[in-house]
């Protein structure tokens, strides 16, 4: 993998032009192009180190008027390179950095088998969304109620795909696929592992079940933002680092 390339790549497909989602839109407003809906977010824009300050506060103005959170990620070979200093400036709060990780599915991931009497179920229903939540809820700590109202609006969606494994009946992790149609990148979001059902192999089973979906759809590569507790795991599948990207936050 050209690491170079596939950060190109993934900048003029998934960044620049957006993929349509159910629930958000795009806008151009002066230089910077904002994802509106169901949250919102900036992670594409034109300006250089000179409009660096006039435009982060001028979208940190537009957001607190309208009293609406909004996550500006920023990609650790973004240009200028006083976005974040800007970005501070202007009242965004930086949120611990991730590590944006990829995998080509032109080449083998290395996953092993399912853990003895785990099932992975594809989610379809209220009733198995009712089991993602649960299972986040369990993971990360809260409830996540925007989310899963974002999630249940999209159940139809078809770049989403939703997975619960299950052991003895009992949801155990949850993950999701956002796989936009006609796009070379798919992205792995949201996996998580009760506690109690750690250390099993159940985060590396729900990365099969979606890597496999991907590559039917014809995807060439996987990507996720990685959190310290996961990016070891994903090294040891295949999976490379390519940069690290940080959200900064505004919230009004």
């Amino acid at each position: 993998m050209n690491p170079a390339a596939v950060l190109a790549l993934y900048d003029a497909r998934m960044r620049a032009d957006p993929p349509e989602e159910i629930g958000l839109a795009s806008q151009w407003a002066g230089p910077v192009l904002r994802r509106l809906g169901v949250r919102a977010f900036i992670e594409h824009w034109t300006f250089d180190a000179m409009g660096a300050e006039a435009a982060t506060a001028a979208e940190a103005a537009h957001f607190r008027r309208a009293g609406q959170a909004v996550e500006w990620r920023v990609f650790s070979h973004d240009r200028p390179v006083n976005l974040e200093a800007a970005l501070a400036a202007a009242g965004f709060v930086p949120e611990p950095a991730e590590t944006f990780m990829v995998f080509d599915l032109a080449d083998r991931l290395d996953l092993g088998p399912i853990p003895a009497g785990v099932t992975v179920r594809r989610v379809t229903d209220a009733a198995g969304l009712a089991d993602v939540m649960a299972v986040r809820a369990a993971a990360f700590g809260d409830e996540h109620v925007a989310l899963g109202e974002e999630l249940g609006a999209r159940l139809a969606d078809p770049g989403l795909a939703l997975y619960v494994a299950y052991e003895a009946g009992r949801p155990v992790a949850s993950a999701r696929l956002e796989a936009p149609p006609n796009r070379p990148f798919a992205g792995l979001y949201g996996g998580g592992v009760r506690p109690e059902s750690r250390g099993l192999g159940l985060y590396r089973t729900l990365v099969a079940a979606r890597a496999e979906e991907a590559a039917r759809r014809g995807v060439r590569y996987l990507t996720v933002d990685a959190a310290e507790t996961s990016r070891p795991i994903l090294e040891r599948i295949g999976f490379q680092a390519l940069a690290t990207v940080r959200g900064w936050e505004l919230n009004p």
